[in-house]
């Protein structure tokens, strides 16, 4: 990153790498080009991810969406013995309001892995474990953003981020709001939580958040609901 992290960050720990057969899989990939895009099958999209993709307007989204999918399409593929195409998506209930708008799971009652998926800028990445987790990756805002969006956060995250350097506070904020959302994700709530509720600084009870390594214009973020820090082995090619 191009800066130190907030001066309040015991919670996050440093990244672990264990056995493939344990803990959480993560894939950290960069977003091929529209025409390395061609090289995989778009065809493996459901109708509705296809629809999703054809809806944005920018080739850039368009590509970016339609590699991530692909990408987790093959990697539960590989996960589950079978063919990219038959995996099934559904959702958990919503935790606030018991909608069917929860966390996206494997629509396959006997599945015991979670996944979770974040794209942003040239990056996807994929977290796959019989844990639940969540996943994100995110650009590193102007201060004009920073400053609009930082009085959202919890004050000890707000504090932490005011705390550093003005020239660091973008790379500040970004690892913070990977930190939140891959736990909203985590949980299931998504940005339907207050943003202010939680302090991704300090430890969350059942909760490890991991900082993961991506490049100085990015930070990512791991949340895994686990009582014990997780093992992680990183990956940067699909299956």
């Amino acid at each position: 990153m191009t800066g130190p992290a907030p001066t309040r960050t015991k919670g996050p720990g440093p990244l672990a790498t264990g056995d493939r057969d344990v803990g959480i899989r993560v894939w950290s990939m960069r977003v091929p080009s529209a025409r390395e895009l061609d090289a995989f099958d778009l065809s493996v999209l459901d109708a509705e991810e296809r629809r999703r993709m054809t809806a944005f307007r920018r080739p850039d989204d368009r590509v970016r969406y339609g590699f991530a999918h692909v990408a987790l399409r093959r990697i539960l593929a590989a996960r589950l013995d079978v063919e990219p195409y038959e995996v099934r998506f559904g959702r958990d209930p919503c935790p606030v309001c018991a909608g069917p708008h929860g966390r996206p799971v494997l629509d396959a009652p006997s599945a015991r892995t979670r996944f979770s998926l974040s794209h942003c800028g040239q990056w996807v990445l994929i977290a796959l474990a019989e844990l639940t987790v969540g996943v994100d990756v995110e650009g590193i805002p102007g201060d004009t953003t920073v400053t609009d969006v930082v009085r959202a956060l919890h004050p000890a995250e707000r504090a932490a981020v005011e705390a550093v350097p003005l020239a660091e506070r973008g790379a500040a904020f970004a690892r913070v709001w990977a930190r939140k959302e891959a736990y909203l994700k985590g949980i299931g709530t998504g940005l339907g939580r207050d943003l202010a509720q939680d302090d991704t600084g300090a430890p969350i009870p059942g909760w490890r958040l991991v900082d993961l390594p991506v490049d100085d214009e990015h930070a990512a973020a791991l949340a895994v609901h686990s009582p014990r820090p997780p093992a992680i082995d990183m990956h940067h090619a699909l299956p």
